[in-house]
């Protein structure tokens, strides 16, 4: 059986990857360092931790379940006890992508990263709860071979359908357009939206709206915006009145090159060197 060292096997991600390995093909040695986290693997899946250095000596793959700006730091810790022809997986494109880890030509580099559920999805009333994804609800993710034999990527690929699943489509893509990705798009860009959103909405409340009727016109209104925008609802179409408000309010809301600035190559990679500077919030 494929052996893999699980580090920060008793974090949150930790512990979901732990889960979902469980029962797998693979033989999964698991490490964590706190108290608290060894306790909280056992509690959650009867499993106990074991020395790093015995799981890394002859582990084939190594999943880093650790902090993003953790990753770079503890790779050089690490990677001298790695053997010649172990894969290193990563949970991030991060560090990768900001030349934090260290070089060593004999192991191979993998990163992964999932998409999440799909909002338009086939899930059940409880399967839709599970809104990160990993437990029930199924999602798609991407993958990059960073460096490392070509063989490698189906391993590697093997294992991050099992840590994520239950897993639709695979998208393999580089380390570069998954920092695009993420950071960039799903949180410099996605997750502000998102937040703003909100704002708005309380905006409307402050104004005199009540607040569930507020809440559920922007969602209800969003579903069907973000079907149309995406070619989920190709039949859908925004009215003469919405196109004109659209018009109206870009150039109010959005800077004019808000795209180039964001996705720029040297914004991206500033991004994921902010994300892995010492002293940052994991």
């Amino acid at each position: 059986m494929t052996k893999i060292a699980l580090l920060g096997a008793g974090g949150k991600m930790g512990v979901r990857l732990a889960t979902n390995l469980k029962g797998s093909n693979f033989d999964v040695a698991h490490v964590e360092i706190s108290t608290e986290g060894r306790e909280r693997l056992k509690a959650a899946t009867g499993y106990d931790c074991v020395d790093q250095a015995a799981a890394l000596a002859d582990a084939d793959v190594i999943v880093m379940a650790t902090p993003d700006r953790l990753i770079g730091k503890i790779a050089h810790q690490i990677i001298g006890d790695v053997k010649p022809g172990a894969a290193i997986i990563m949970l991030d494109a991060a560090a990768p992508h900001a030349g934090e880890l260290p070089e060593r030509a004999d192991v191979t580099y993998f990163v992964t990263h999932p998409c999440h559920p799909p909002i338009f999805n086939d899930e059940d009333n409880e399967k839709r709860l599970d809104f990160f994804g990993g437990v029930k609800a199924k999602q798609h993710i991407v993958c990059a071979l960073m460096q490392g034999p070509e063989e490698h990527y189906a391993l590697c690929e093997e294992v991050a359908r099992t840590i994520y699943k239950p897993v639709m489509r695979s998208h393999r893509i580089t380390v570069e357009q998954m920092a695009i990705l993420e950071p960039a798009l799903s949180e410099t860009v996605g997750a502000t939206f998102a937040l703003n959103l909100k704002k708005a909405t309380d905006e409307a409340v402050r104004r005199g709206v009540p607040e569930q009727a507020a809440i559920d016109f922007m969602l209800g209104h969003l579903n069907i915006e973000l079907a149309i925008a995406f070619g989920i609802f190709p039949e859908g179409r925004f009215s003469d009145g919405a196109l004109h408000a659209i018009r109206e309010a870009e150039p109010q809301i959005f800077r004019e090159d808000w795209l180039q600035r964001i996705f720029a190559p040297e914004a991206v990679l500033a991004s994921v060197k902010d994300i892995c500077e010492p002293g940052e919030a994991a």
